[in-house]
């Protein structure tokens, strides 16, 4: 009978443990700068898709502040050749890059796709593997989008 009590602590304990850790692991975790950040993913070749992701980042740059937030979007397999200089839609990959959106093309892609550095518009950055980026954001607590 004495040790019942002790048990009912214990496990009312670990109840309580276990769910502030699942409570937890649902929230982002905040930015250092304590800024809001949000990783898009963008891997079709439509521009229409392109546009609703732009539109997108701009509509949360607008609402929470272009200064609070950051916001990048990973492009990968056929998506990618709308980073080319002369795509359809460099206009607006140039006003997005001018906001402070940051556009990253995977060279794994483009290598499969035989496409250089030299073909790619000037404002973009570069990651070895664009899955990998998201994923690694994700595990960094970014908000994950794919318009």
């Amino acid at each position: 009978m004495k040790r019942l009590p002790r048990l009912l602590t214990s496990l009312a304990l670990a109840l309580s443990l276990a769910a502030a850790a699942l409570l937890s692991s649902g929230c982002a975790t905040p930015a250092p700068t304590g800024k809001t950040r949000v990783v898009m993913q963008v891997s079709d070749a439509d521009p229409a898709r392109w546009n609703l992701a732009l539109n997108n980042a701009r509509n949360v740059q607008n609402d929470l502040g272009a200064d609070q937030v950051q916001i990048e979007i990973v492009v990968y397999g056929p998506g990618i050749g709308m980073l080319k200089a002369q795509a359809l839609i460099a206009n607006r990959v140039d006003e997005a890059a001018r906001s402070g959106i940051r556009m990253i093309a995977c060279e794994n892609t483009m290598t499969a796709q035989k496409i250089g550095r030299e073909d790619m518009h000037d404002a973009i950055s570069y990651v070895p593997a664009g899955v990998v980026q998201l994923i690694r954001r994700q595990q960094e607590g970014w908000a994950y989008i794919r318009p």
